[in-house]
């Protein structure tokens, strides 16, 4: 696409698990084809050298695959030739696909966010398709229950914001609210540099709450969805929370200390959310 599919190839570390042995093998074709499409879609966005317009010119060829889709016609690309068949099974509007494109394009174009509406109304097109097409999948669609998903997905989406505020910064990218930044007296000339002092941790502090606080509202569908689907759901929200405590842990200095999660973290937490069922 455009010159640059190659990017796609790039390994990514992640927060939570992406159709893991706790999915039940019937989905995990399905959502691994989903995670490749929105993959490789923000890879042509973030990764790579290409110039903003080959950017867009590239995520523009994704929607005309997705419009392809829509109008009943074989994709061009075997990425999109996977996802067609998996999107007509469950019967996911393509409209999901093109709101995370969407998103991608405004990375390209858009760097500040002037207040948190604006970051939450980025987080409804880049994360909230996703848990929608995912209840999809599952035949859980009631209003309440994709209320729930949105407000998982989107915390999930800010936690990684705080905790790539440096990664983000080399891109000249900024998800911290503007106002809220000069409400708390801290400026761009500070994340720079890295300085973390008390106005950067109140800043913080603020943001990591308000971000717990939307994904426990959001996490009581982690009981409401059965069996393992439940349990990967549990784990997920409870990798997020984790994620949380650990930028508090360092004291919010995730210029020098970005919280992750490894390998010797899963089978804690898959402990605590087989004991929370």
């Amino acid at each position: 696409m455009a010159g640059i599919s190659a990017q796609a190839s790039v390994d990514h570390y992640e927060n939570f698990p992406v159709a893991s042995i706790l999915m039940p093998r019937r989905y995990r074709k399905a959502v691994a084809a989903v995670y490749h499409f929105a993959r490789h879609a923000d890879d042509l966005a973030d990764e790579g050298d290409a110039t903003p317009a080959q950017r867009l010119a590239a995520l523009a060829d994704c929607h005309a695959e997705l419009a392809r889709i829509e109008a009943g016609e074989v994709p061009q690309t075997a990425r999109y030739q996977a996802l067609a068949p998996v999107l007509g099974q469950y019967d996911v509007p393509v409209s999901l696909c093109h709101d995370l494109i969407s998103a991608f394009e405004q990375d390209v174009s858009k760097a500040r966010y002037a207040d948190f509406g604006e970051v939450v109304q980025y987080c409804r097109r880049s994360a909230n398709p996703v848990g929608r097409i995912l209840l999809h999948f599952f035949g859980e669609l009631d209003e309440r229950k994709l209320a729930m998903s949105d407000g998982i997905c989107t915390a999930l989406q800010l936690i990684n914001f705080w905790q790539d505020v440096a990664i983000d910064w080399q891109k000249d990218r900024v998800y911290l609210p503007q106002d809220e930044m000069a409400r708390f007296g801290v400026s761009e000339a500070q994340i720079a540099v890295g300085r973390v002092d008390g106005a950067w941790r109140q800043l913080m502090a603020f943001q990591v709450d308000r971000t717990r606080r939307m994904l426990q509202a959001g996490a009581p569908l982690s009981l409401q969805l059965p069996g393992r689907i439940g349990l990967e759901l549990r784990l997920t929200v409870l990798g997020g929370d984790a994620i949380l405590t650990r930028l508090q842990q360092v004291q919010y200095d995730m210029f020098r200390h970005r919280p992750t999660l490894g390998a010797a973290d899963w089978p804690r937490l898959l402990w605590r959310a087989l004991r929370k069922r």
